[in-house]
């Protein structure tokens, strides 16, 4: 080993530069937005201009067919993005920044595996016995789960988010999750430990994405409530277009909340699974198949609040906001459930680690 270093002391130096690597990636992505948000209001400025000068001279039709104009033009700029978003690899729009803050985040990614990896061969096992190691392959499925989907859909306006978030959440893990390596507890030196905890950290990634896409839509929303409150108003005190700039390059709200809701149901899907596969799991380990330790009460509440969202969706129109803030409360939850609980609660699943 160079200068000594074990390989549970490589592999942290290895993530800590994943997590610089993503931190570079977060910037770019943030600067993609910035310059294709600079771009599309260049062009509706221009747009603008034009009417403006029509209005002078007398061409242009009242304001509120000016105001018409403004939604039409809103609405041509979310169909453009919506064909953006399903275009192929090889007919996207070939952004410099959000090609580099997607090699980045290849780069950081590998690097993340490497870790993770080393992780696991220092310790013998699956990296995913206490916090420090949960944390570690959660994130790695967040950024490997949103690798993949970019195969599919063009969600490299979702780059800042992700990569925000896997940095916050890896890099504390680091600084304030980390623990030696240790063997495992008797529980724990089971098949399904490799089972149920990949699978509950693969759906994890996906309400990951789900909420990332569900916090735009809310933005998305609001500004597109603003754009339609503007036509019942007088051209003078119509309320103007506000939120982020880049909003204007993104799809329509319920183009993001269709997408957020498939990505729930694949989620779902795992949860439950992770669900069934905890209780057989409790089973062979304590000769029993529920406890109501906090640990499966907070599994289960997460499984209700998803299928609350996914029901009340399909059955009763929970469009719109109310569905955005049950897929955001969703993964508050999910949140809740991997740190506080690890924490702060006593159980037979809490196996944080830390003393």
């Amino acid at each position: 080993m160079p200068d000594g270093l074990s390989l549970d002391q490589i592999s942290r130096l290895i993530v800590w530069t994943a997590v610089a690597i993503y931190a570079l990636a977060f910037i770019a992505y943030a600067i993609d937005l910035g310059r294709r948000s600079d771009l599309a209001i260049q062009q509706k400025d221009a747009a603008k201009e034009r009417e403006l000068v029509g209005a002078v001279a007398g061409v242009s039709a009242s304001g509120s067919a000016a105001l018409d104009g403004s939604l039409d033009q809103m609405r041509a700029e979310q169909r453009a993005a919506k064909a953006e978003l399903e275009a192929p690899l090889a007919q996207r729009t070939r952004y410099l920044w959000a090609r580099i803050g997607t090699s980045l985040t290849v780069l950081g990614f590998l690097f993340h595996v490497t870790g993770d990896v080393l992780r696991g061969v220092a310790s013998g096992r699956v990296p995913w016995s206490n916090m420090y190691e949960f944390a570690l392959t959660g994130t790695m499925l967040i950024m490997a789960v949103y690798l993949v989907v970019l195969f599919k859909y063009d969600l490299r306006f979702l780059g800042t988010f992700i990569t925000g978030l896997v940095v916050v959440l890896l890099g504390g893990t680091v600084i304030w999750f980390y623990t030696a390596v240790v063997p495992l507890s008797d529980p724990l030196k089971s098949v399904w430990l490799v089972i149920h905890v990949f699978v509950a950290s693969l759906a994890t990634a996906l309400f990951a994405l789900a909420f990332a896409l569900s916090a735009i839509q809310l933005m998305q929303t609001r500004r597109e409530r603003l754009a339609i409150a503007a036509l019942d108003a007088p051209q003078e005190t119509a309320p103007r277009l506000r939120g982020p700039r880049y909003l204007r390059t993104l799809p329509s709200a319920d183009v993001l909340e269709s997408l957020a809701y498939r990505f729930t149901i694949i989620g779902f899907i795992f949860w439950t699974f992770t669900l069934i596969a905890g209780s057989i799991w409790a089973n062979d380990a304590w000769g029993r198949y529920w406890g109501f330790d906090t640990k499966e009460v907070w599994t289960f509440v997460i499984w209700v609040l998803y299928a609350g969202y996914i029901h009340a969706r399909a059955t009763r129109g929970w469009r719109g906001t109310r569905s955005a803030w049950l897929s955001i409360i969703g993964f508050a939850a999910v949140m809740f459930n991997f740190t506080i609980v690890n924490l702060f609660f006593k159980g037979l699943h809490v196996y944080s680690g830390l003393n």
